[in-house]
């Protein structure tokens, strides 16, 4: 139920409301997270980040919910590409004990194959899945939205008893 809530927050703000930009930024530091390991520094970091900034949280939520899914399919090939840059680059070899040996990287897990190569990987896709997202935005709301409103279907939902109850409960205000 809570991440139902997020995803029609999500929608809905899909079609209007912010910014084109906090949206895809949101739907990016969502992608980080939930591309790598949960519980990792960086993770941490990004999350406090996200929610000190105007990026959209219901894209943040969104996209660590959908990329956290996608990452079990990517992990045979994280595994492989952190193995890598931890054992057989040597050159690296220097940096990771300099790493292993501060006080603060170690909460990284970056000496996790997996946390390597899902976090390089989301690095490198940062920009692409930012410029995409915004894109991708921009273009849902020129062209696909209204198409959406004025289905027969969206209309038939919104005129059934279901939706007007559903409706007069959304927008009650609550007092406490």
């Amino acid at each position: 139920m809570f991440w139902l809530k997020f995803i029609s927050k999500f929608i809905k703000v899909l079609r209007a409301g912010e910014s084109p930009g906090l949206i895809a930024g949101g739907f990016t530091m969502g992608f980080v997270v939930g591309l790598t390991p949960f519980w990792t520094l960086q993770n941490i970091v990004i999350l406090i980040i996200a929610i000190l900034t105007k990026v959209n949280l219901s894209a943040v939520f969104f996209s660590i919910f959908l990329f956290s899914f996608v990452a079990y399919l990517f992990d045979p090939f994280f595994h492989n590409l952190g193995y890598f840059l931890l054992a057989q680059v040597e050159v690296l070899n220097g940096l990771w004990t300099a790493l292993y040996n501060m006080p603060i990287a170690p909460f990284t897990r970056f000496y996790n194959t997996i946390v390597a190569g899902s976090f390089l990987t989301a690095l490198i896709l940062v920009f692409p899945v930012y410029i995409l997202g915004k894109s991708g935005i921009v273009a849902y709301r020129k062209t696909l939205a209204p198409k959406v409103e004025n289905s027969k279907f969206i209309k038939a939902v919104k005129g059934s008893g279901l939706y007007k109850w559903y409706a007069r409960i959304r927008d009650m205000e609550w007092t406490s």
